[in-house]
């Protein structure tokens, strides 16, 4: 039952930039993962890219290399930026705080998500 707030969508051009936002706790944003999944209709919820307490950073081929996960521990934010974007990152982005449990077993919390749309 935690609290993500994800701001920043909204419609952009191929091949265009856009930054999305998500809000934390300090206590959510301190003892989770913090990372980015998306939806697309006809698609199942898939994860974008992720970074650990330690900096360390997970991201989707089809991203890799045009979008870039960071974080900003003074405001508990975590940010994505999507840049050379293309129709087919048309999506509702969630923001997720994610939690390793035993037998690697997941937890996630997530934000009400934010809608990209990327037009041609």
């Amino acid at each position: 039952q935690s609290q993500l707030v994800e701001s920043g969508g909204g419609l952009v051009q191929a091949g265009g930039s856009l930054r999305i936002s998500c809000s934390a706790s300090r206590t959510i944003f301190s003892s989770n993962a913090m990372g980015w999944y998306r939806q697309a209709p006809g698609n199942q919820r898939e994860l974008v890219a992720l970074i650990t307490s330690s900096g360390s950073t997970v991201y989707a081929d089809s991203v890799k290399g045009r979008f870039i996960i960071s974080r900003d521990n003074a405001k508990n934010t975590v940010y994505l930026q999507m840049n050379s974007l293309k129709p087919e990152d048309t999506a509702v982005y969630y923001c997720t705080a994610e939690t390793t449990l035993s037998f690697g077993a997941k937890r996630n919390s997530w934000g009400q998500g934010t809608q990209v749309t990327v037009s041609s």
